[in-house]
């Protein structure tokens, strides 16, 4: 047993100097890397040049840390380290043994300056690098980030590495690069002619400059042409993929109407009441958010699932509250429920700021909300706005069965079309509107938490989507859910086309104009509720 020990301790003691060994610098490449810690700034780009041309992707974990503003040397030895702050704390480790280096001081320590032309280069030689990374994607990248500066060694270097390539959206890319550089340098005509038909399916923005430069300057005439109607197909399809890109923004801010206005249908519908406290709901939703991430700044990944019940129960008590304190005294006089209410949302505004301060509140995203789905260089999807869409229309659902399959539901419609005969029937409404109140801001609370991952959390919040909500809420049919879908959809589709022509605020005064005139024309609105609400 002892022997067995004593060869794993050997065995493994010999894998450990042999990594060492691979990660640290050979002797060739040491006076390089000690020269780049005496030459000025003007003079580091020759030596970074050198070790690149020498060791190749050896020499990733110093040209990273370089661009980061990391790398440092300690003065007395003259090796390479580098300095993190983690948690509020300078971390020493060496470079290329990740190795920590307790031993060291701030005083002990100089910065490697590095200005905006060593971080074009140390860009581009970190691309040439990636050509060989094993994932797909990094080396998709890798190509894209070399198209500013295709240089002799550089087009070469793609073109070597294309032989042995075998993913095709990498082939693809390599294919645009080569092709760009033929159609740059090339002395003949016919052969700057073919690249820049190959350049026709490319939305690159860095292929659309060069088709522009040979539309303009090339001395062969075919040339100039083919690269105009290169850039007339480029230019078609750019404004297809802009409606689609304003057609998701619009979905998206259709979302967020939906979860803001969906619960001021309900009590709308049910009880008669204009709510101007409903935006303070959906800002107490947000503020809940908030408050989870603040007491566990380490589960940011997790903290959504938790606000989102607490939102909730936070909103939809609050929404209790207000309907049994205020709002069931005065039941039937609208004018003196929409007064109260908005001295409350007034009250909620000065008791967050009295509690946060006025001051805005930034809510962190979690990592799997972060990031976009790039479809192609003119169009790419947010997972934020994404993972809002399907989260408005899962909660619309959710309430549809909700109102559908249970007996709150049931009560709940048969109150808000006809009360009378409900009481009459042994419906307890006053229990009704306190559920259905609390109910449509306990929705509103989690329109609160889907909105602190677009904007920032304030006591003004809910105001900025109170009247928006309204205006969701009339124009769909008061009551009527499928109404406050079609119409939360319709207008923050519309919003997001009208503001690129005429901006944002004359935008939404246009859209306020179309909803007068329309409930002068049609004034229950796309689907007016049967019952109470009709009569």
């Amino acid at each position: 047993m002892k022997y067995l020990m004593a060869i794993c301790g050997c065995l493994l003691s010999l894998l450990v100097s042999t990594s060492a060994l691979a990660a640290s610098p050979s002797e060739a490449q040491q006076p390089l890397l000690m020269q780049l810690t005496e030459v000025k700034l003007s003079k580091a780009l020759p030596v970074l040049q050198q070790l690149e041309a020498s060791t190749g992707a050896d020499m990733m974990p110093l040209f990273k840390t370089m661009l980061a503003g990391k790398l440092y040397y300690v003065k007395e030895s003259r090796s390479l380290i580098v300095v993190s702050k983690e948690q509020g704390e300078t971390r020493y480790t060496g470079l290329f043994s990740a190795a920590p280096r307790d031993d060291l001081s701030k005083k002990q320590v100089k910065k490697i300056k590095v200005n905006n032309k060593l971080r074009g280069y140390l860009r581009e030689s970190i691309a040439r690098m990636q050509l060989h990374h094993s994932d797909p994607e990094v080396r998709v990248e890798a190509v894209r980030s070399l198209f500013s500066d295709l240089d002799a060694p550089t087009v070469e270097l793609i073109r070597t590495a294309r032989l042995d390539e075998q993913s095709r959206s990498v082939q693809a890319v390599m294919d645009v690069a080569l092709a760009m550089d033929r159609a740059e340098h090339s002395e003949d005509a016919t052969a700057r002619l073919q690249a820049v038909k190959a350049l026709y399916g490319s939305l690159e923005p860095a292929v659309r400059n060069q088709l522009t430069k040979l539309a303009e300057n090339d001395p062969s005439g075919s040339v100039r042409k083919a690269a105009q109607k290169g850039l007339d197909k480029i230019a078609k399809q750019a404004e297809r993929y802009n409606f689609v890109n304003q057609l998701f923004f619009g979905l998206s801010l259709g979302s967020v109407l939906l979860l803001a206005a969906i619960g001021l249908a309900i009590t709308f519908g049910v009880m008669g009441v204009i709510n101007m406290a409903h935006g303070e709901m959906i800002m107490l939703g947000a503020y809940t958010t908030y408050v989870v991430q603040l007491m566990l700044p380490n589960m940011i990944e997790y903290s959504l699932w938790i606000a989102v019940p607490l939102a909730f129960m936070v909103s939809g008590l609050a929404g209790v509250l207000i309907e049994r304190l205020v709002i069931r005294h005065l039941h039937g006089r609208p004018l003196e429920t929409l007064l109260a209410t908005f001295g409350i949302s007034l009250i909620l505004q000065q008791l967050v700021r009295s509690v946060f301060s006025p001051l805005n509140r930034q809510v962190a995203t979690p990592d799997w909300m972060s990031g976009s789905i790039e479809i192609n260089p003119l169009l790419s999807l947010t997972l934020n706005r994404l993972y809002i869409v399907a989260f408005a229309l899962l909660v619309f659902m959710l309430l549809l069965l909700v109102l559908k399959k249970t007996s709150l539901g049931l009560n709940v419609r048969a109150v808000s079309q006809n009360r009378d005969m409900a009481k009459a029937m042994g419906i307890r409404t006053d229990r009704v509107d306190a559920m259905t109140f609390g109910l449509g801001s306990g929705i509103a609370g989690i329109a609160g938490v889907a909105l602190s991952q677009l904007t920032n959390v304030g006591p003004n919040l809910g105001q900025a989507y109170i009247i928006d909500s309204f205006m969701v809420v009339v124009f769909g049919g008061v009551g009527n859910l499928w109404g406050t879908l079609v119409a939360a959809f319709t207008l923050g589709i519309a919003n997001k086309f009208i503001e690129p022509v005429t901006g944002a605020v004359l935008a939404s005064i246009l859209v306020l104009v179309f909803i007068i005139l329309f409930i002068q024309k049609r004034p229950k609105g796309l689907f007016p509720q049967k019952g109470r609400a009709a009569e």
